[in-house]
């Protein structure tokens, strides 16, 4: 994901499960997808992510690039598989046709024949966003015209399709009304051109739709309408009421596409789900709210006023990943409805084979139960407290912390120590890696608290993380400048 784009009790909860049963059971439901974001320290094991996809009742999984570890894992795994290149792949894709042939070989033609079940290939990711300064818009459609070549000549054309997962700010009405919306007018030409090649080549067009955004960039944004419970304000566009914001913004989309002559291309939701921390408005009861309000929604499978029917949809995301770009906002790393280490943040019924709940990922491994706190003969005001925090959490991640946050409940003792624990934690739990001027201590008392969790890394398959090398690379840095220092000074 890319920066843009009331609950019943027990009794509606019922009614809600039975529905999504009863019209699972007759087809009334389009199969619902995952994203699998690899941007972690810690990665879970791949074994682990597909079991834990087939055990919480997904069918379909959408990855951002074609990591061999990844594909290898979905081999006969029965899940269907979008696989994805990435941004900064698309001038190579888009000026090299025999790049692009031997990408479709390695990553496509070589997977099916081992048994994993790819649908499409998803060309960039949202590489039309504003944000990016125009930096794809020469390369974007030609990657799509070769990758759709090359799965033509490997003969592939009628069995993987292209698509290109884009932002919804590439579409836009002039009013509040989805009946005035058209695509940007600074790449009106250039979607023309891609959405008419991906209607010729029986591709699909893939939207990533963020009522969260929204509502994070503007205060006055009506919190209701990101939900599902009907809106106090709702909009009226003719005949036609919408009281949240995810149909008035899919149906935004179907106008562009139908005045422009394409209404009866399929859409696909490639990313759609709510943060849990590293904001005010992300949290784990307004994430449950809006994922199961957006379930039950599509439950339906009435669609939209404007699309009626199935909606296909990948939920974002399946796992925390700690290593993604803040730049959008420090909720980046919180999209998962699954902790780092596969445990579920709430409950969310899918109706399928989960219907009892998520299920947590299965034999996970962790490091010893010890955790690197600040040590309480350190006073608040040391000098040295304030850089220990600062270089800890640029290189861990501390966006568990701030106003109304997880974390924010923290004292400042507390504060400096989950700094520290992040460190620790994100670089294997090395003695090094408590050290901080001896300011910081090891225990094995859980410093825990209310809603606050203090991790445990889990284990890798490799010695130690690339992180901690990392960290010893730059620790021997200083000490060579230090030394460096030192010798001029004596001489």
């Amino acid at each position: 994901m890319a920066p843009w784009s009331g609950h019943g009790g027990a009794a509606a909860a019922a009614v809600a499960l039975v529905s999504w049963l009863c019209l699972a059971a007759v087809g009334g439901v389009g199969a619902i997808g995952a994203n699998w974001g690899t941007q972690a320290s810690h990665p879970l094991p791949p074994d682990t992510v597909v079991q834990m996809l087939k055990d919480n009742g997904f069918q379909k999984v959408k990855l951002f690039d074609a990591e061999e570890g990844t594909m290898n894992a979905l081999k006969k795994s029965g899940l269907e598989v979008m696989v994805g290149i990435p941004n900064d792949m698309l001038l190579t894709m888009a000026t090299n046709m025999k790049a692009a042939e031997k990408w479709v070989d390695r990553n496509v033609s070589n997977f099916l024949n081992d048994g994993v079940d790819i649908r499409y290939v998803a060309v960039g990711n949202e590489p039309f966003l504003e944000t990016y300064n125009g930096s794809f818009l020469q390369t974007t459609f030609p990657a799509i015209r070769n990758i759709q070549s090359a799965l033509i000549k490997a003969g592939l054309g009628n069995r993987v399709k292209v698509t290109c997962p884009l932002n919804a700010d590439v579409y836009q009405s002039s009013t509040t009304k989805p009946s005035d919306g058209d695509f940007r007018t600074d790449i009106h030409e250039l979607m023309l051109n891609i959405v008419k090649f991906l209607s010729d080549n029986a591709g699909a067009f893939t939207v990533n739709i963020y009522p969260f955004i929204s509502l994070y960039s503007d205060p006055d944004f009506p919190v209701d309408y990101a939900f599902f419970e009907g809106a106090s304000s709702p909009i009226i566009d003719g005949s036609t009421t919408y009281t949240n914001m995810f149909d008035a913004n899919y149906d935004t989309l179907i106008w562009a596409l139908k005045k422009n002559g394409f209404g009866n291309l399929p859409v696909i939701v490639g990313e759609i789900g709510w943060p849990t921390d590293g904001d005010m408005n992300a949290n784990a009861q307004l994430a449950q709210r809006f994922n199961q309000g957006f379930m039950t929604h599509i439950a339906t499978g009435r669609g939209t006023p404007m699309r009626p029917g199935p909606v296909d949809a990948y939920l974002f995301s399946l796992i925390d990943e700690d290593q993604k770009s803040i730049q959008p906002g420090n909720f980046e790393r919180h999209w998962g409805i699954f902790t780092y280490d596969g445990l579920p943040k709430y409950q969310l019924n899918f109706g399928t084979a989960n219907s009892r709940g998520l299920v947590r990922a299965k034999n996970v491994k962790y490091l010893e139960k010890k955790w690197c706190v600040l040590k309480p003969t350190v006073s608040l005001s040391d000098s040295r407290l304030a850089d220990s925090v600062s270089y800890a959490c640029s290189r861990a991640d501390c966006t568990s912390l701030g106003y109304r946050t997880s974390c924010g409940m923290l004292d400042i003792r507390g504060n400096v120590s989950y700094a520290f624990n992040s460190f620790y934690q994100i670089n294997d739990q090395d003695d090094v890696a408590c050290g901080f001027n001896n300011l910081a201590i090891t225990t094995g008392q859980d410093p825990s608290t209310g809603t606050c969790r203090f991790g445990i890394m889990i284990e890798v398959d490799s010695a130690f993380s690339w992180k901690l090398q990392w960290f010893r690379s730059d620790f021997l840095l200083m000490l060579l400048l230090v030394l460096l220092q030192l010798c001029l000074a004596l001489s």
